[in-house]
């Protein structure tokens, strides 16, 4: 049973940075493709980014580009999102997601591309 599960969450200030991790358990950590997402209350769920754990490729949505990084660590079979210069906007659940094993590369900020999800973890951004 594949199972993903969020921490790092919490409160910040505008300006300010918070990391989160995802912790993958249950399979084998093989190549596959990873994101995170964000949903805001009244607002559909949004791939913000994406890492194929095969190759270390990262694709992110322009909304944090340049100041979110998503980056993995397969020993500790872990995702982070580093999440720098936060805005009140980036207030959300954040979820992290997995797809099945992958032999190629294939980056997704489309939800419906993920198999597995985390619970989620609040984020929340004061002005």
């Amino acid at each position: 049973q594949v199972q993903l599960a969020e921490s790092g969450g919490g409160s910040v200030q505008a300006g300010g940075s918070l990391r989160l991790s995802c912790a993958a358990s249950g399979y084998t950590y093989t190549s596959r493709t990873m994101g995170w997402f964000r949903q805001a209350p009244g607002k559909e769920r949004e791939g913000v980014a994406t890492i194929y754990t095969g190759y270390g490729d990262t694709y992110y949505d322009d909304s944090v580009k340049g100041r979110f990084t998503i980056s993995q660590d397969n020993v500790k079979k872990t995702v982070y999102l580093q999440m720098d210069k936060l805005k009140p906007e980036d207030t959300a659940m954040y979820y992290c997601a997995a797809t099945g094993p992958r032999t190629s590369l294939g980056l997704f900020l489309n939800a419906k591309s993920y198999d597995y999800w985390g619970q989620g973890i609040q984020v929340t951004v004061s002005s």
